[in-house]
């Protein structure tokens, strides 16, 4: 007997429309929600492209923008860092024409002093604290004074030409590094979205922990500038200074150097006075001399104009003793003879002392000639070291303007 296949159960007709009615209703469904994702899609798509447009636009536009800032920045550092080079040019000028200064103080200085020195070389009464030491003693305490002065000034320039190098360097560092700025963001400013090298870089999108914000870019090139500009100022001011230092200087060296100068030559004029006055006395001296010698030469003549008289008088005393007797009469012969004898004696006594105080005058005219040529070769000494040594070496010195 065969075996009864079991069928499916068939549905109604009703059921049968019911379940298509189902199917076009799901369909329409999904259909309709399909439309719906893929006009909504569509509108998506088109916001995003309006969107990443705008977005894209707006960089580009906040890039050039940027570029322009750094420009700005990079321009103001640029012509802040052209005033730093020239104003640390100048003061290396000035550092030179201080040097220069301080070379040129040293003739004027060595020269004061050796003639101080030679001067010592004076003797006798012209080894004298005079006019000329005192002035130069003061001459050489003024260019001490201003050998310090300088030193102290190149001290300061030096450390002024330190500062505005530092601060060169800061707005150097500051171009460069805004100088790759503005490589970077330019070359940031020319990608779009054809550019061949583009590229994922999911990493970067953060804020770099070490970023500063917008102020304090500006602060930190302002206070550059800020600082360079102080220094600047600065210098200014020093040069300002080292110009009146070295105009002050020349002109109180120039001065003491003619003061020294006038008081030099008119020390020599009155040597030279003192001198001439010591010759003419010694040549009247001389003359004195002269003089006193023949009067000792007539007194020894009359001293031994003398002795015939005397001898022929004392001869006729001898002689009359011999009277005989009577014959040895005081007459008035006998008396006049004895008269004429003491007269005589006397007078040669009276010569004699004369001589004696003749010859003693000769001799202090002597020792006067002696004192006197003695003091003409100390004022000759004086003049040679016043007025050919000193006068001489002072004629090099050349004080102008530093």
């Amino acid at each position: 007997m065969a075996k009864l296949v079991q069928l499916p159960p068939k549905f109604l007709p009703k059921e049968w429309s019911l379940a298509n009615q189902s199917q076009y209703a799901s369909a329409e469904v999904q259909r309709s929600r399909s439309e719906r994702l893929v006009a909504e899609s569509q509108r998506l798509v088109d916001e995003i492209e309006k969107t990443t447009q705008k977005t894209q636009k707006d960089v580009n536009k906040k890039l050039e923008q940027r570029l322009d800032e750094i420009q700005f920045w990079k321009g103001e550092v640029d012509n802040k860092l052209e005033d730093t080079v020239n104003d640390i040019e100048q003061l290396l000028a000035y550092k030179i024409r201080l040097e220069k200064a301080l070379e040129s103080c040293m003739e004027p200085l060595s020269i004061a002093q050796q003639c101080l020195v030679e001067r010592e070389k004076r003797v006798g009464i012209d080894l004298v604290h005079d006019e000329v030491e005192r002035e130069l003693i003061k001459e050489v305490e003024v260019i001490q004074g201003v050998v310090a002065l300088l030193h102290r000034t190149l001290e300061q320039i030096t450390e002024q030409i330190r500062l505005s190098r530092s601060a060169k360097y800061a707005l150097e560092k500051d171009i460069k590094d805004k100088f790759e700025a503005l490589k970077l963001d330019n070359h940031c400013s020319t990608l779009t979205n054809n550019t061949p090298d583009i590229r994922y870089a999911s990493s970067v999108v953060a804020v770099q922990a070490n970023s500063v914000s917008p102020k304090e870019w500006e602060d930190f090139s302002n206070v550059n500038i800020e600082k360079a500009e102080k220094q600047r100022n600065n210098a200014v001011a020093l040069r300002t200074l080292i110009d009146s230092i070295l105009s002050e200087t020349a002109a109180d060296m120039h001065k003491q150097c003619e003061t020294v100068n006038y008081a030099l030559k008119r020390r020599v004029a009155e040597t030279k006075d003192a001198k001439n006055k010591l010759e003419v006395h010694l040549a009247k001296v001389m003359d004195e001399i002269s003089s006193q010698e023949k009067n000792i030469e007539a007194l020894k003549k009359a001293i031994a104009d003398k002795e015939g008289p005397i001898k022929v008088a004392q001869t006729r005393l001898e002689t009359r003793t011999l009277r005989p007797n009577a014959e040895l009469c005081r007459d008035p012969v006998q008396y006049r003879l004895i008269s004429e004898v003491q007269e005589i004696a006397t007078n040669i006594d009276r010569l004699r002392e004369t001589l004696s105080q003749a010859e003693a005058e000769l001799k202090g005219l002597i020792r006067n000639q002696l004192s006197l040529e003695e003091e003409i070769q100390v004022k000759e000494n004086t003049l040679y070291i016043d007025e050919v040594i000193c006068m001489q070496m002072r004629e090099a010195i050349s004080i102008n303007n530093f």
